[in-house]
C-alpha cells in the first residue's frame, strides 16, 4: 500500500472546518436569516474550550449548542469562535476552537458535517442544548432530516 504523503484526510478536515468558519463569518456580517439555525457539537475537554464549570460537569465529553434566536457577541477568529448564550436564563460566554468541533448542521437546509474526532455520537444523531427559554432540552435529528457528510468512508483503514 502506498503511503499518503499528502495527508488528504487532514486537508479535507481542515476544509470542512473552513466551511464552519466562513458560515460564522457570514453570520457576524449578516445575521441568521429565514429559518436558518446552526448546531455545533464540540468536545468540552478539548484544549482551549472555555465554558463554565457547571456546564463542563454536566457535559464532560461533548456538548451541542444552537444558534437561532438568542446568541450575542459572536466573534470569529482563525482558530476559534466565541459567543454568549443563555442557559436557564443565565448568559454565559463560551470559547470554542474549531479543532474541538465534532459536528456542524443547519437543519433548515438539511446540511450537516461530521468532523474528524474521537468519541462522536452515531452518524445522523445530534443531541442539542438550546439557548433561550427551553435551555438544556434534548432533541434528536434523524438521518432523514439532515445530510451528514462523514469523511471516515474516504479514509484508509
Amino acid at each position: 500500500m502506498t503511503k499518503d504523503f499528502v495527508s488528504y484526510d487532514r486537508l479535507i478536515d481542515a476544509a470542512l472546518r473552513g466551511v464552519v468558519r466562513e458560515t460564522l463569518r457570514h453570520v457576524t456580517e449578516k445575521g441568521l436569516s429565514g429559518s436558518h439555525h446552526l448546531y455545533f457539537s464540540f468536545q468540552t475537554g478539548f484544549p482551549g474550550v472555555e465554558l463554565p464549570d457547571y456546564l463542563r460537569a454536566q457535559y464532560p465529553d461533548e456538548m451541542t449548542i444552537v444558534f437561532q434566536h438568542q446568541f450575542w457577541g459572536l466573534e470569529v477568529e482563525e482558530t476559534f469562535f466565541a459567543v454568549t448564550l443563555s442557559f436557564n436564563k443565565v448568559q454565559e460566554h463560551l470559547v470554542i476552537p474549531f479543532a474541538a468541533l465534532t459536528q456542524f448542521a443547519d437543519p433548515s437546509v438539511r446540511f450537516g458535517l461530521q468532523l474528524q474526532s474521537t468519541g462522536t455520537p452515531p452518524a445522523g444523531r445530534l443531541e442539542k442544548v438550546t439557548s433561550g427559554e427551553d435551555a438544556m432540552a434534548a432533541e434528536v435529528i434523524s438521518d432523514t432530516e439532515a445530510k451528514v457528510v462523514n469523511i471516515d468512508s474516504f479514509r484508509k483503514k
